[in-house]
């Protein structure tokens, strides 16, 4: 990333930012689910998987219509975030379960945390700078997160975590 010269320079690269985060959750999250046995939590992860294919490309064509090289940006929060998941689902796992799906909503949710406040941030960049349809975009996919990230949190109080309580 270039030192940013403007609110378009942050734009631009919290965009490609992006990409890459969700190129390494989706990676992640893919090998999650074999991991899951809970069927409605596998189910989440893999509808999670196509979310976030259409947020990258939507990315993808945000920063196109800049003008831009159309790349993206190594993140090195999400690197952080799913060495974390990596570690807590495979290195020091749980057998698998009820406590293991309840490890797997907690390294998700906080992977989904991270891209609830980039592509708020990128919303609020395009509403800076007049871009409309792109905020609309942008304000699009952070529903859609919300959305799955809410259901992860009532998977887990309704079921997972109950069935963990008893493991």
């Amino acid at each position: 990333m270039s030192t940013p010269e403007n609110l378009e320079d942050l734009y631009i690269d919290e965009l490609k930012d992006l990409w890459s985060a969700n190129d390494q959750m989706q990676r992640c999250v893919k090998k999650l689910v074999g991991k899951a046995s809970d069927s409605a939590l596998k189910e989440l992860l893999t509808k999670s998987q196509e979310g976030i294919a259409e947020h990258t490309a939507t990315l993808k064509e945000l920063i196109a219509s800049t003008g831009e090289k159309v790349s993206k940006e190594h993140c090195k929060g999400m690197e952080g975030l799913v060495a974390e998941a990596t570690k807590h689902t495979t290195e020091e796992a749980p057998k698998r379960g009820p406590v293991l799906d309840a490890v797997i909503i907690a390294q998700y949710q906080r992977m989904t945390h991270y891209g609830i406040a980039g592509f708020g941030t990128a919303s609020a960049y395009a509403k800076a700078l007049g871009n409309k349809e792109d905020q609309k975009k942008l304000d699009a996919a952070v529903k859609e997160i919300y959305q799955g990230d809410e259901f992860s949190s009532k998977l887990a109080d309704t079921t997972v975590n109950l069935q963990a309580k008893d493991e």
